[in-house]
């Protein structure tokens, strides 16, 4: 009895939308002969005492979070001697997960490689992932370019590689109401000092970087690497809080109907609607958490696909007024079209003052 679920589940995971917005999963790729193969962890508790200190210490960064912590950090322990991080990412493309991370030590042209994969689940395979690495020019909105080396903790110097498990945990750790944008790391005492000018065009470029206010080190504006638009990706791609959003949408659709709907009930229009209103109740608690602008989501059949399917059956449609090909048989196939408006957080405030 696979519908009413879907009503249920729906329901659930509008209002649960902001908890596990904030409550995300950081993958950790590390290399350590002090454990092999994959751990879950969902505090510092859990770190096993036989890895490395410097593993050991990155994996810490990543529950320190921002506004919230991750839910947990997935690691995979690569030998020390490890050429490619081939096992590790078959390992996490059957995991799911929200942000992905290198081992500290890694080469560009490996975290090019994690760059490739992550662009490949995304496209290839409907896994909507994300990635920080150091210093990769991805040009795609599931990489975010983390830009800032010679992050200084007390007297202590890190390269972007190293803090990029700091980076995920903080974005694995802000709502969806919120975006990372100005989040302060209070441990980091010092980066190289930009100017106005020069975070604007590090933004500009697709990078992440950390920007010293005169007082503390905070994130300088919550991007991903996207730098070039298209009519299907525009602007709104380049923003880590806006992807997280449709990501977390695509993966709760795809989840509850492949779980209550997909070969479980007969393709009738009459089960349609019910998919339909479904989605919509869901996009409405979306709405009244404040994840999406209310009254502009919209879910219905896909006419046009619809249509284009019917006549590829040899079906004559131009006999057919729009009820009957809304309810037309489809076989097993269920065209839908769907709008929604992400709601982007405060990010710029201009201010007249007249005297």
């Amino acid at each position: 009895m696979g519908l009413p679920n879907i009503m249920i589940n729906f329901k659930t995971m509008g209002i649960s939308a902001i908890k596990r917005g904030n409550r995300g999963i950081v993958a950790v790729i590390i290399k350590d002969n002090g454990k092999a193969g994959a751990f879950n962890m969902e505090s510092i508790n859990d770190i096993p005492t036989t890895l490395s200190a410097d593993n050991k210490a990155y994996i810490q960064r990543a529950f320190i979070g921002g506004t919230s912590v991750p839910k947990k950090v997935i690691a995979f322990s690569l030998a020390v001697d490890a050429t490619d991080y081939t096992e590790a990412l078959n390992y996490f493309a059957t995991e799911r997960f929200d942000y992905l991370v290198c081992p500290p030590d890694t080469t560009n042209e490996l975290a090019s490689s994690v760059a490739t994969w992550i662009k490949s689940q995304r496209e290839s395979f409907d896994k909507k992932v994300k990635a920080v690495l150091p210093s990769v020019a991805a040009d795609h909105e599931g990489v975010v370019n983390f830009d800032t080396n010679n992050i200084k903790v007390g007297e202590l110097t890190y390269t972007n590689a190293q803090y990029c498990s700091r980076i995920a945990g903080i974005l694995a750790g802000t709502p969806l109401t919120m975006a990372a944008t100005f989040t302060i790391l209070n441990e980091v005492t010092d980066v190289p000092r930009l100017t106005k000018t020069q975070a604007d065009e590090a933004i500009n470029a697709g990078k992440l970087v950390l920007y010293h206010d005169g007082e503390k080190v905070k994130i300088a504006r919550a991007v991903n690497s996207l730098v070039t638009v298209t009519p299907e990706k525009g602007d709104a791609f380049k923003k880590i809080k806006i992807v997280d959003i449709i990501d977390m949408i695509h993966n709760d659709i795809k989840t509850t109907v492949n779980d209550n709907y997909v070969g479980k009930v007969s393709n009738s229009y009459d089960n349609k609607c019910i998919i339909l209103t479904a989605i919509k109740s869901y996009y409405e608690q979306l709405e009244m958490n404040g994840i999406l602008d209310r009254d502009k989501s919209s879910i219905e059949i896909d006419l046009v696909a619809q249509e284009s399917y019917l006549k590829s059956q040899g079906v004559d449609t131009s006999i057919l007024n729009e009820y009957q090909l809304k309810s037309a048989n489809t076989a097993d196939k269920v065209f839908l079209t769907s709008t929604v408006k992400p709601l982007d957080a405060v990010e710029e405030i201009k201010l007249n003052v007249i005297i």
